[in-house]
């Protein structure tokens, strides 16, 4: 297992320093500052590559870009209308330039609209830190009572209309406001940052999408970049739905085995592969994490490894982002499945026996607190979280060598 680290750019508050300290092996990175749609030129791929190469005296780091988180996908190409195909162009053209700059691993999502959903970025835990989380009740009194979306008000489960109301009336103005910039907040980084009335135009034009469409739509995507991909030696990895369950009357396409079966069926190369986030897919009790990684590991290309706490098993339903080792998935079965498969791997002499992962979000402890880096990202709680999955790979591949 690779360890890897995200790391949002030179404005990112946990610096290449710190990622040096932390002990990974590698960088996961993306050009946030360009637009989906455009292309990643060379230079600009080349300029973050020395930007992780560097620390902060000007001396190597010994680090480089492994795996790129994300290469976006743009609404048009998710809708299949406006400048979808030249989109598309564009696309395999940052391919192009990422695999002849040495970057083979590329993850990915086909979320409309936004790349995930929380309704606080810092929730407050018994031992004062904080966390993000998801909570069902203020997620229906934003989509209901502030965005006003048609139908909302019956698209949640018994008594969350009734909690929501409550809720929505006790707020004030600022409460109010900080909850819509939660729920839109989307991707940390990202060159787009959605007003509601954004939000309303992009659920509008996808009224007409249900997900059997968008799925239709992912796989026309596949398509077309998929052949690219294997002649260029790229793995494609895509990223669930975070959550995995629909929200605003969005369709879902991503949030289960069956979805991932479904998609690796309908293109079938092992270019077109998984990224495994145990913290997007364990916010649904019905996804088995360790055995969807031994059953479709042979495509998994990339993991997020990060724990989340289910408060009620509904769906949608509430969680809030765990320790790595305190959440509802078993990171151990989870860790030693992957090692599993990274032994199949080997024997059958694969360049890729070795999965990159990151640990995935933390919480903000300590100096996190202060420092106020990206939300899901900071330094120490990420820290705590990779020497735990270290302790946990170290245990299992010392007992399975027999010395132990």
């Amino acid at each position: 297992m690779r360890q890897t680290w995200r790391w949002f750019g030179p404005r990112d508050l946990v610096s290449v320093d710190d990622m040096l300290q932390a002990g990974v092996e590698g960088a996961v990175s993306a050009l946030h500052h360009i637009p989906p749609g455009q292309v990643w030129a060379t230079e600009e791929i080349r300029q973050r590559q020395r930007e992780i190469a560097t620390r902060r005296d000007g001396s190597p780091s010994g680090l480089a870009w492994d795996v790129v988180e994300s290469l976006p996908v743009s609404e048009d190409i998710k809708k299949q209308t406006g400048d979808w195909r030249t989109h598309l162009e564009n696309y395999k053209i940052s391919l192009t330039n990422l695999a002849n700059a040495g970057i083979k691993t590329i993850c990915y999502n086909f979320m409309p609209v936004l790349d995930w959903t929380r309704t606080d970025l810092a929730y407050r835990l018994a031992h004062g830190g904080t966390c993000m989380r998801f909570d069902v009740f203020d997620f229906a009194a934003f989509d209901i009572f502030i965005l006003n979306r048609p139908g909302a008000a019956t698209a949640f489960p018994e008594g969350v209309y009734e909690e929501a109301e409550r809720r929505f009336r006790g707020m004030n103005e600022t409460e109010r406001q900080a909850l819509s910039g939660n729920v839109v907040f989307g991707l940390p980084g990202a060159a787009e940052h959605f007003t509601l009335e954004d939000v309303r135009r992009h659920l509008a034009e996808y009224e007409a999408i249900d997900a059997d469409q968008l799925r239709t739509h992912l796989v026309t995507f596949l398509e077309e970049v998929v052949p690219l991909a294997e002649r260029l030696g790229v793995r494609l990895c895509c990223h669930p739905d975070d959550p995995p369950f629909p929200l605003l009357g969005l369709p879902r396409i991503m949030s289960t085995e069956g979805d991932y079966e479904r998609v690796m069926r309908a293109v079938d190369s092992p270019a077109n592969g998984i990224t495994l986030c145990s913290g997007s897919l364990g916010a649904r009790a019905d996804n088995d994490i360790p055995g969807m990684m031994e059953r479709l590991g042979d495509r998994v290309h990339f993991l997020h490894m990060r724990n989340v706490k289910r408060e009620d098993d509904q769906m949608p339903g509430s969680f809030y982002e765990a320790e790595h080792l305190g959440g509802d998935t078993d990171m151990v079965a989870f860790v030693a499945a992957v090692l599993k498969e990274e032994t199949r791997r080997r024997a059958q002499g694969r360049a890729d026996c070795s999965i990159p992962f990151r640990p995935d979000h933390g919480q903000d402890i300590l100096d996190d607190l202060n420092r106020k880096a990206q939300p899901g990202y900071p330094a120490i709680g990420r820290l705590k979280g990779l020497a735990e999955l270290r302790g946990i790979m170290t245990a299992l591949s010392t007992a399975s060598s027999g010395s132990a």
